[in-house]
């Protein structure tokens, strides 16, 4: 949904119509939910912060611009929710824990080739996660979600320039990340 699109829905929740609030969501769901995956990389976790994302959106819809981009507006409250979640220290426990059994799961419920395209794409997001937070913020935004460094920048309320730099070390770390991961293994097996 476009900006002029979404507007008067906006316009009218404003105002006070709950009614407004459903296109709205349905419009907008998938993005944030997407882009809290990729953030937290838990499907409970991601549902769980969608719904302070939309509690906020309720909150904070009467400071909304309507002179700037609604989905710049949205990531920053998408973004400031995670990072609020990702506060709460006791949960990293948990967290982990159930990243171990979805995957010991999912292995177990794969065929070889889907399992080969999982893997990678795994492997690749489990690299992304190994980054400090406020380089997976760039990235997520970046490549993930096809924002611009400029909206990356509008996003994350820091200067055009601290992204770059952001980015920058981002994709050096993700370099070496690779380098170490796919550093290729002897041969096990021994023709006799």
């Amino acid at each position: 949904m476009q900006d002029h699109e979404i507007h008067p829905w906006l316009t009218r929740m404003i105002q006070g119509d709950s009614q407004a609030f459903y296109p709205i969501y349905q419009a907008t769901k998938d993005h944030v939910y997407r882009m809290l995956r990729f953030l937290l990389n838990n499907k409970e976790d991601a549902a769980d912060v969608m719904s302070e994302v939309y509690l906020n959106v309720w909150h904070s819809l009467p400071s909304y611009d309507f002179n700037q981009p609604f989905r710049s507006w949205l990531n920053g409250l998408i973004i400031r929710q995670a990072s609020n979640w990702r506060r709460k220290l006791w949960r990293k426990m948990r967290l982990f824990e159930r990243a171990q059994r979805l995957a010991t799961e999912s292995l177990s419920n794969q065929s070889e080739e889907g399992y080969l395209a999982r893997e990678q794409s795994s492997e690749i997001l489990s690299l992304v996660n190994k980054l400090p937070y406020k380089l997976r913020e760039v990235i997520v935004l970046r490549h993930y979600q096809d924002c611009s460094l400029e909206e990356v920048a509008d996003v994350l309320q820091v200067p055009l320039g601290t992204v770059k730099s952001r980015h920058h070390s981002a994709i050096r770390k993700l370099r070496q990340l690779t380098e170490h991961h796919y550093v290729p293994k002897e041969a096990s097996i021994r023709a006799d």
